[in-house]
Order: structure tokens, then C-alpha cells, then sequence
């Protein structure tokens, strides 16, 4: 029974104001039916956020730890007696700049970790059990806290900014006749070049204060800083990288300036303190009464803190490229090139050392295309294997480079090849598939990649006769645009499909595809006609029927959970943000915390 309030179902009402309020749902419910709540039974409940708990969780602490750093900074820099005179000169602009100087100083700090490859992979490789395991989930989204911290970053550098050129401003007014008494009576010694004695970095009446700053250290390299981020920001919108990578790429490695700007930029001592406070009280000795008895006081560069902040991360972080370095120049042997349909490019390697595990991803380079470009690919090989492979669409300059340099008209193999170069591997979200008793597994096009090695372990781990296998079931969905795309990996589809059945597990493996376009009306009838009378699928020649269009997951998540009450559920997705987005509110959706049902929702990110 659906009932109507204001020309809207009455529970999507509340959803769009934003919340489900029992109570007053139930005084509508009685008001418009007269009919008791009791009579109801409402089949759409709030969804279970169990994917989104850890991720808000860690925002908010993040966010709390600015707020503190903030405040910390700006109550020290507002109330201290040793920035008394020098609030007396640059009044509310002193707590502004160094409070955002402090929250940039933390978030330079934590914005290189998310980065640091095998840092991360180090981290998933280890066994852990309850809150820890859900917080090692949120490794998976590295990139995204990469750019958050980024964000924040570049807000308070225009704080920061701003708050510095009213202070400049405020230090050149401070040689205002009226403004000049009041700080000659302050025991400020203006003329005097000791560095003890002066406390305004602009030594003159009657001087541009911007041409000031930029004589000083801090505002040379405060330039530079600002318009090193300014082009890394600029070159990191989604637009520039898909169509200008290169652009992005290079752009990106300011960051070397960035931070070593930052590490100078505190050395300029434009901020001082009074060092002598216990002597020269400023509260004090400002009364008329007590002037006499004071010292003169003195005063001292706070001296440089960022490096103290960054230092840690930097050493981090060049460990990394070292060890990315040293795996550069290692030998990488190509065995085998295949040109698949749909412009896909199988590519089989060998390597001394290589270990890998499914669902892992590498760099490779090429130094015939670029010399600096590296580009991340998930492994399509598994384990046991004796080579490792990827499989590469075809778009862009550099895969459409690396293709010519490996195939010809005539041939697919060259007895002479390009030298490559492999970084990795590393983890994503796919290599936890072993948590989970249940599997749900979701390729778009080209995503299918690390799910191509992830079966073939699982295949590989049902031939052995003793297997810690803890998977019970496998749900797997491929959604492709056009027919050829299926091919390639239609042939590891069939031998899993034989070896289940003949191990009488058939039902293990649960494979659905899709075809969203490339086709017509007359085209799929006559398909559909054929694959009745064959008793195969005529596109992928698997005994599982190709669907047409787009999967419907709200039928599809639904029969999941009420196939597998009280257990959890790993979704694991590869392709476009936009099903990502809508896997995720159904992972949400249909996890019913009473029931014991949870989609735990994975997606590759590298």
C-alpha cells in the first residue's frame, strides 16, 4: 500500500528532506488513513552505511586535527606575551598567518603518505582483525585523500597569503608619524640594526610594502611556492588528465620545488618573538608607573618550523622513488605480444624476483615514448603462472605508441623489442577478495583486468586437492559496448566453467554478461532466435546466455542477500565512477544490519 503526501509516496518524501522521522511518519500514516501504524510494513528502511562509517570517520578526524592545529596556533599567536609588541603592530593578521601556516605545515606533512606505493602495500600485506581491518579498508581510497589534503592545502595557502599582505601593509603604516610614537613608546628601536633590538622587517618610512616583500626570503620563495601549486592544482583537474597526461605528469613533479620553497621559506625571520619576557613583562611595563624600571625588549627570529613537519614524509617518500629506481633498471624480458579485439593489447613478461598477487597493478615505462611517463596497468596473470601479463586498450598517445612499437601489419611478434621497464606490484582493494566467503565481482570494459587474474588463482586453488579456499560463491559481471570485447577473455570464462562442472561445483561460479550497445533490434532478436536453437551463446560461446542493455541492480543485489542471509559480501568494481557510485549505494542499500547482510563495496583505484 503506498501511501501519498503531497502528491509524493510518503517515505521518498522524507528521504528527499533528508531524513526518515518515525514519528512523524506515523502521525501522517494515521492522519491521512486512520488506520494504526501497526497495519503497516514498510519494505524500504534506511540503508546500512557500512561503507561509508570508516571513511567518514577518518574525514572527521582529519578535519578535527585542523581545527586543533588551528586553534593551538592561533590562541598561542593571540594571547602569547611574547607576540605582545608584535600584535601591536600587526593586530588580528598576526594569528591569521601563522594558525594557516600551522595547518599547512600538517597537511604538507601527511599529503606525500597517501602517494608512497609500497608504504601502502606494506601496510595491506599485514594481518590484522575487527576496527584495524576496516581501517586498513581505507587504504583503497589513498587517491582521494591525496587530493582532499590537497584541497585544504591550497584554501589555507590564500589564507595564509592574505593574511601576510596586510601585514606588510600594517608594517609599513607602523612608520606613520601618529602610528611611529605609539611604537617609539612601545621601546621599539626602529633605527637600530642590532638583531636583538628590531622587531619590523621593513627598516624605512615612505617604502612600497610589496616591494618589501619580495626582497625578503619568505616572499621570493613564497612566490615560487604558490605558483608551483597553482599549476600542480590546475594540471590535476580530471579534464586535463585524461586528455593532456603529459601535461599533468610534469606539472605534477613540481612538487620538488614545492617543498624544498617550503622548507626555506620559514628562514626569512620575519616573525619574531620577545625573548625576555620574564624581565620585561609587556603587560606590565607598558603601565605608565612601571616603564622606568623595565628593560629594553629584546627580540629573536621564531626560526624555521615546516622542515621539522616534512622532513619524516620527504625521507619516505625518497625512499620510494629508490626503490622505484632500482626496479627501473632491472631486466624485463617481453615473451609474447597479442593484439586482442577492441583495440586490447595483451603484453607477457618475465622478470627475476616478480612476485605478485591476483589483483595487483604495475608500472610500466618506455623509454622510446617518454622518458619520464610511467602508467599503472592491472596484472591479467595469477600466481602460479611462469610470466606475468597485462592487457592494454588501446587510446591515447603512449598505448598507442607502445602498440606500434610492438606490432606490425604482418606480425605480431618482433624478435627485437623495445626495452620496458616495471614498477611494482602493488595492492588495491581486489587482493582482499579472499576475506569474504561471498564475492561479487563487477568489470566495465577494460576493468575486467584484475578480475581476469583473480580467477584464474581461484581456478588454479580448485585444482589442488588440499585449498585454504575460503570462497563459497562467486558472482561475476562483465558490461561491455560492443561484441569483440568479449573475446579475449571468454576462453578463461569456458575452462572455469568445465572445471566447476566436472568437479560438480557448478554452481560456484555465477557469470553474467552484458552487451550495452553495438547492436540493433533486428540484430539481437536474430542473436537471441540462434542462441534458442544452438543452446550456447553465439557472442562469447558459453552455455550462459549475453544479456542485452544495462544490468538492473536493485533485482540483482536483492537476490544476492536473500541468497546469502548472515554473511559478508565483497563487491569489488573496476571502471567508470559513475556505476561505482551507484554499486556503492546499492552495496549500501541492501545491507540490513539485522539479518547480518553487509556489502562491503571495493573499487581499483590507482
Amino acid at each position: 500500500m503506498h501511501v501519498i503526501y503531497d502528491n509524493i509516496p510518503i517515505i521518498e518524501y522524507f528521504r528527499h528532506k533528508g531524513r526518515l522521522d518515525g514519528r512523524k511518519l506515523y502521525q501522517l500514516l494515521q492522519t491521512q488513513t486512520g488506520v494504526t501504524v501497526s497495519e503497516y510494513h514498510f519494505s524500504e528502511m534506511p540503508p546500512t552505511r557500512v561503507n561509508e562509517f570508516g571513511q567518514w570517520t577518518l574525514w572527521l578526524l582529519w578535519m578535527a586535527a585542523n581545527g586543533i592545529v588551528f586553534g593551538l596556533a592561533y590562541k598561542q599567536f593571540d594571547e602569547g606575551k611574547k607576540y605582545y609588541y608584535l600584535r601591536a603592530i600587526l593586530k588580528g593578521g598576526l594569528p591569521w598567518a601563522r594558525a594557516s601556516a600551522a595547518v599547512l605545515n600538517f597537511n604538507c606533512f601527511l599529503i606525500l603518505l597517501p602517494v608512497c606505493r609500497n608504504l601502502l602495500s606494506a601496510l595491506r600485506g599485514v594481518h590484522c582483525f575487527g576496527l584495524i581491518k576496516s581501517i586498513f579498508r581505507l587504504l583503497d581510497k589513498n587517491l582521494t585523500y591525496h587530493r582532499h589534503i590537497a584541497y585544504m592545502i591550497c584554501i589555507f595557502s590564500v589564507i595564509h597569503i592574505g593574511a601576510h599582505v596586510f601585514n606588510f601593509e600594517r608594517f609599513a603604516a607602523a612608520w606613520d608619524e601618529s602610528q611611529y610614537a605609539l611604537i617609539y613608546r612601545l621601546s621599539f628601536k626602529f633605527e637600530d640594526t642590532s638583531s636583538s633590538t628590531w622587531l619590523n622587517p621593513i627598516r624605512q618610512r615612505g617604502v612600497d610594502p610589496n616591494t618589501e616583500l619580495f626582497k625578503t626570503v619568505a616572499g621570493i620563495s613564497g612566490v615560487i611556492i604558490t605558483l608551483a601549486l597553482v599549476l600542480m592544482f590546475t594540471s590535476s583537474t580530471e579534464l586535463i588528465r585524461r586528455s593532456y597526461f603529459e601535461v599533468f605528469w610534469y606539472t605534477h613533479h613540481l612538487f620538488v620545488i614545492f617543498f624544498v620553497g617550503l622548507i626555506v621559506h620559514g628562514f626569512g625571520g620575519l616573525v619574531r618573538k620577545q625573548v625576555n619576557t620574564s624581565s620585561h613583562d609587556p603587560v606590565e611595563c607598558q603601565a605608565e608607573v612601571n616603564k622606568h624600571e623595565c628593560p629594553d625588549p629584546l627580540f629573536e627570529a621564531t626560526g624555521a618550523t615546516s622542515w621539522k613537519w616534512v622532513t619524516a614524509p620527504l625521507a619516505l617518500y625518497f625512499i620510494e622513488r629508490c626503490i622505484r629506481f632500482v626496479r627501473s633498471l632491472q631486466n624485463v624480458k617481453v615473451t609474447k605480444v597479442i593484439k586482442h579485439p577492441s583495440n586490447v593489447l595483451e603484453i607477457q613478461m618475465t622478470k627475476s624476483r616478480f612476485h605478485s598477487e591476483p589483483g595487483q597493478y604495475i608500472f610500466l615505462h618506455c623509454s622510446k615514448i617518454s622518458n619520464l611517463e610511467w602508467h599503472p596497468f592491472t596484472l591479467t596473470s595469477c600466481p602460479e603462472e611462469d610470466y606475468f601479463s597485462v592487457h592494454i586498450r588501446i587510446v591515447g598517445d603512449w598505448t598507442s605508441g607502445l602498440a606500434k612499437l610492438f606490432l606490425d601489419e604482418n606480425e605480431e611478434q618482433r624478435e627485437e623489442r623495445p626495452r620496458l621497464a616495471v614498477d611494482g606490484p602493488f595492492g588495491t582493494s581486489s587482493t582482499d577478495f579472499m576475506k569474504y566467503s561471498v564475492c561479487v565481482f563487477v568489470g566495465a570494459g577494460i576493468g575486467v583486468t584484475p578480475f581476469a587474474s583473480i580467477l584464474k588463482t581461484i581456478w588454479y586453488q580448485h585444482n589442488k586437492s588440499e585449498s585454504s579456499l575460503n570462497i563459497k560463491k562467486i558472482y561475476f559481471f562483465w558490461i561491455c559496448r560492443d561484441t569483440n570485447a568479449f573475446e579475449w577473455f571468454a576462453e578463461l570464462l569456458e575452462s572455469l566453467e568445465v572445471q566447476m562442472v566436472e568437479k560438480g561445483n557448478g554452481d560456484f561460479l555465477e557469470y553474467n554478461m552484458y552487451l550495452t550497445r553495438g547492436w540493433t533490434n533486428n540484430e539481437a532478436r536474430n542473436i537471441m532466435l540462434r542462441d534458442q536453437e544452438e543452446g550456447e551463446d553465439v557472442i562469447t560461446g558459453l552455455k550462459r546466455k549475453t544479456f542485452f542493455g544495462r544490468p538492473q541492480w536493485d533485482g540483482i543485489f536483492d537476490n544476492i542477500a536473500q541468497s546469502n542471509p548472515s554473511t559478508d559480501i565483497g563487491v569489488f568494481f573496476c571502471g567508470p565512477s559513475g556505476l561505482s557510485h551507484t554499486l556503492r549505494n546499492m552495496s549500501n542499500k541492501y545491507s540490513n544490519a539485522k539479518e547480518g547482510i553487509r556489502f562491503y563495496y571495493n573499487k581499483e583505484n590507482f
